[in-house]
């Protein structure tokens, strides 16, 4: 096929690239780096099936000759508000990248007859009151919350797509995507496992925010891009959550690093920082993916952490 990926040098967009080329596909990238980064792409730049465009998806989309797929990736992520690059410091631009740009997308798709595939994530289910979060949840969302503009611009974009689908026929697909890890993440991005990552392998000891208790689920990215890519693949329409069932405490998780890098500088706690409605619990219900895709994550904690922390030594200069 002949795929256009959307958020292309972003931290997933560029496993995508490199796992649709592997597939055989040519692959049109696109992103505007307003949080993506060229390095993440870089090694591509002499690959004659990859052709690179930098442009925002909010404003307008133009690609020459035929495209038979869509995969709409570009949005901010980080919900940290100390990063310049996360949602609360682009609040419209995340929403103008979750609702234009799936308009942008969607009109494509349905003017080229093309699949289409929307990354959504698991914060549509907001601080759920339902656990582990399945497909058929509606979801804990405050829509004028701080958080809300990206939670909003992705629901809003899931229901876009279905409405395209439903009144156009578009052949359209959404992945609710959970907690994901692995090389190219930015270091910065204010999420547990950079910074637990970064803070071991520098030999400080690692942050925790209030007792710890709040619990998340980590899925290595190849784990990720694999069931995504099946998705593409399927003839499925409704959503599907891909992300590792595997629940466990912040605690946990900063222990199981400090483990696996060594680090003997142990944990300290300080008072609950949290950003509002920060999600006390999320574990993804796999069972769709499971049924319908024939996925299930296979990379464990420790080997996806290893795979993980040549990336980041790198990165900090530790190599």
């Amino acid at each position: 096929m002949r795929i256009l990926l959307t958020g292309a040098a972003g931290f997933l967009g560029s496993h995508l690239c490199d796992h649709l080329l592997s597939d055989g596909h040519e692959v049109i990238g696109m992103d505007n780096f307003i949080t993506g980064s060229p390095d993440n792409i870089a090694h591509l730049a002499n690959n004659e099936k990859f052709t690179f465009y930098k442009r925002d998806v909010s404003n307008y989309i133009f690609v020459p000759g035929k495209v038979d797929g869509i995969l709409h990736f570009a949005s901010p992520a980080s919900p940290n508000p100390q990063s310049k690059s996360g949602y609360f410091n682009l609040p419209i631009q995340t929403m103008k990248a979750g609702a234009l740009g799936t308009h942008n997308c969607l009109g494509l798709a349905r003017t080229q007859n093309a699949r289409f595939l929307l990354a959504s994530t698991s914060e549509i289910y907001g601080d759920p009151e339902v656990h582990p979060q399945a497909e058929t949840y509606a979801g804990n969302v405050d829509p004028i919350g701080t958080r809300a503009v990206y939670d909003e611009a992705k629901r809003f974009a899931e229901s876009l797509t279905m409405a395209y689908h439903r009144f156009h026929d578009v052949n359209t697909s959404i992945v609710r995507i959970f907690n994901t890890y692995g090389a190219r993440m930015d270091l910065e991005d204010g999420r547990a496992l950079p910074n637990f990552l970064k803070q071991a392998l520098l030999g400080l000891p690692l942050t925790v925010y209030g007792d710890g208790g709040q619990t998340r689920s980590f899925c290595y990215v190849d784990d990720l891009v694999d069931g995504i890519a099946k998705l593409l693949y399927s003839d499925e329409h409704y959503p599907v959550n891909i992300g590792n069932p595997i629940e466990m405490t912040i605690l946990q998780f900063a222990e199981a690093i400090n483990k696996v890098t060594g680090n003997q500088a142990g944990i300290v706690y300080q008072e609950d920082a949290r950003s509002e409605r920060d999600p006390q619990r999320r574990q993804p219900d796999i069972t769709r993916a499971g049924k319908i895709l024939k996925w299930e994550p296979k990379v464990n904690l420790e080997e996806g952490l290893l795979r993980t922390i040549p990336f980041f030594k790198n990165k900090l200069g530790l190599v």
